[in-house]
């Protein structure tokens, strides 16, 4: 009889939920499976020029201790802590490509997709349909003819927030009601797409940011207040170095203070004063897509490489560590303080405190 050590079983269980991702199709295609032997030697395989595969966009771990994740082109996997569950469009998904989940208060879950909202209910899939305003501009995006849902939040009031490529709307989980945001003269891909994250923080304020905007907004209940954020250079020691003054709302850490990211780096703000972590703090990638607070109190930002922050000093993970360039577009931390990450095209990686796990490789 075979025995296994734990370590040994997880790898085998991340083998085979990986070697399953390449073998989906886009949006409304076919989805097909392959089987894999006990030892799951098989690893993800990604076309070299394509990024979409090997993508995992969004993570979620749930309140029994499931993580969920999102995925291009390969639907959504749901990891209980022995084996992996895909769901795609033949489960009732509207797409395969999914971008942000959250977990109720009720314990359903609400998937944003690039075609627009799912919930699950446990047993099944139903597609929302977000009702327009009969006022809102049109879309004029040739390419992004769609309803693309980026990110959800359920407030504290039990009302649904959801960033979509139409704009901003509030949600009692039946009916939408728009939320205009006009600061921005052009959105990123319409001209609604003003917003691409939303966050509440402690006191109940909800805070909005997205690409085409300068800093970041904070809406009280009644009103929306702006708050400008210093310029961070992207590429600062390249040959084409990039201005940036947006912010995308991520978090608020266990000491009250607020962390936006951008292309250039990540902000902390104290509720008076704003400090910059880029370049010269040793962040030494070009963008700063997720963050992450863990257990200890280390402050963990994923893009284009890995950074831990202990309140005093930043240490980056690179190539000599296992990790390579990362694209990371999120991160969330398991019962066990393992750090899971989910790249843009490296696929997933996991940091146990001591050596970093890819289960990732290219195909030609």
């Amino acid at each position: 009889m075979r025995r296994y050590t734990l370590k040994k079983l997880i790898h085998m269980q991340i083998f085979t939920f990986l070697s399953m991702l390449i073998l989906a199709t886009a949006c409304g295609g076919p989805v097909k499976k392959d089987i894999v032997n006990d030892e799951g030697s098989l690893k993800l395989a990604k076309t070299i020029n394509d990024p979409r595969f090997g993508s995992v966009r969004c993570s979620l771990k749930d309140r029994q201790g499931n993580l969920w994740f999102g995925t291009t082109e390969n639907g959504l996997y749901k990891y209980d802590g022995k084996s992996f569950k895909q769901f795609t469009i033949k489960d009732g998904l509207d797409c395969n490509n999914i971008y942000c989940l959250l977990e109720d208060k009720e314990g359903k879950f609400w998937i944003g997709t690039e075609k627009g909202l799912c919930l699950y209910t446990g047993k099944s899939f139903n597609i929302i349909k977000i009702p327009l305003p009969d006022n809102l501009p049109p879309n004029k995006n040739p390419y992004q003819q769609n309803h693309w849902v980026y990110s959800i939040l359920q407030a504290k009031s039990g009302q649904l927030w959801l960033a979509t490529i139409d704009g901003v709307y509030i949600s009692d989980g039946k009916t939408f009601t728009h939320f205009p945001m006009v600061e921005a003269a052009n959105g990123f891909m319409t001209s609604n797409d003003k917003v691409e994250r939303i966050f509440e923080d402690m006191e109940g304020n909800i805070w909005l940011g997205g690409r085409t905007n300068e800093g970041v907004f904070r809406y009280d209940g009644k009103t929306v207040t702006h708050l400008q954020l210093p310029v961070l250079i992207q590429g600062e020691n390249g040959p084409r170095p990039k201005p940036h003054r947006w912010g995308w709302p991520q978090m608020q850490d266990k000491n009250g203070n607020l962390w936006f990211t951008s292309w250039g780096g990540a902000y902390r703000y104290d509720g008076k004063t704003i400090t910059g972590f880029s370049f010269k703090e040793g962040i030494t990638g070009t963008m700063i897509a997720a963050i992450l607070e863990d257990k200890k109190g280390n402050i963990w930002f994923s893009g284009d490489g890995l950074y831990r922050y202990d309140g005093k000093s930043i240490t980056p993970f690179t190539a000599k560590d296992g990790l390579a360039i990362l694209g990371g577009w999120s991160i969330l931390e398991d019962a066990s303080g393992r750090i899971w990450m989910g790249t843009k095209e490296n696929g997933l990686y996991i940091f146990d405190g001591k050596e970093f796990i890819s289960y990732s490789t290219y195909k030609e």
